[in-house]
């Protein structure tokens, strides 16, 4: 069984715009039109058993409206799409938004610090982490470089650090194996925390030798198999993650145990 924990889908009508306004020049190569019709397509062929959708609120007023598509394609596709909620540190009714997800069975949220700006240790944000905790909800992070903020990395193995020391009961799950593009830093100062590590957009970045480095300060028990998909393709990560020098009982652990026991499915 193969579970993605990272892949970014949406509305059939934002969707080519969606996709245009994060690749306007045409660099990076997209693996599906970002639709949910054609994600579970794609999946069922790359062997993706099960996938958890992401997505960022940009504007204080958008969770709402968002986190009610998210639940409805997840209502539709139950057996397939697990969703994790979409929050804005900003929104006056954050906390309020929290709680109605959690009734509604939504086991975590994602939060990007750098199109949402802030440090991802700011204080301001304690009080969503403080309940996150309370109510066994997990945080999905952004972490580690983002070409929207070059010059400044919102949420550095570090700062992510000071967070998983400071909230110890609540479930962090750090994406980019914890800090994109600065997986030395991950290996020193983050690697061994409690906290979660995924593998999303780093099977063509990271060399095999680092993520075994990384795997064996860490724990297999606490890395989850993610994509990144539509901006990298779920196929290929399985291969990364198939090549490196780690037991298959890691494997089993990273492609679907942990996600499983992660979301008590």
């Amino acid at each position: 069984m193969v579970i993605d924990f990272h892949v970014h889908t949406f509305t059939d009508s934002l969707a080519p715009k969606a996709l245009h306004n994060l690749n306007a020049d045409g660099s990076k190569p997209m693996y599906t039109d970002a639709t949910v019709s054609d994600t579970l397509t794609k999946m069922e062929k790359w062997g993706v058993d099960r996938f958890v959708i992401l997505s960022v609120a940009t504007k204080p007023t958008q969770p709402k409206h968002i986190n009610d598509w998210i639940l409805e394609q997840q209502s539709r596709n139950p057996n397939k799409i697990i969703g994790f909620g979409a929050l804005h540190p900003d929104a006056p009714d954050t906390l309020e938004e929290l709680s109605r997800l959690k009734s509604l069975g939504i086991p975590g949220i994602k939060l990007h610090p750098d199109f949402q700006d802030f440090m991802i240790d700011e204080e301001r944000l304690f009080p969503l982490y403080d309940a996150c905790a309370q109510l066994n909800m997990a945080i999905l992070f952004h972490c580690g470089f983002d070409a929207v903020s070059p010059d400044l990395i919102h949420a550095p193995p570090h700062r992510t650090a000071k967070v998983a020391e400071l909230f110890p009961k609540l479930t962090m799950i750090c994406a980019h194996f914890g800090g994109y593009d600065q997986w030395e830093e991950v290996y020193n100062v983050l690697a061994g925390k409690n906290v979660y590590l995924d593998t999303a957009y780093c099977a063509h970045r990271m060399s095999s030798k680092m993520a075994e480095k990384i795997i064996s300060k860490h724990g297999a028990e606490k890395i989850l198999f993610a994509s990144d998909c539509p901006w990298d393709n779920p196929a290929d990560t399985i291969r990364f993650v198939d090549s490196l020098a780690i037991s298959e009982h890691a494997k089993q652990l990273i492609f679907s145990d942990n996600a499983r026991r992660l979301l008590k499915i």
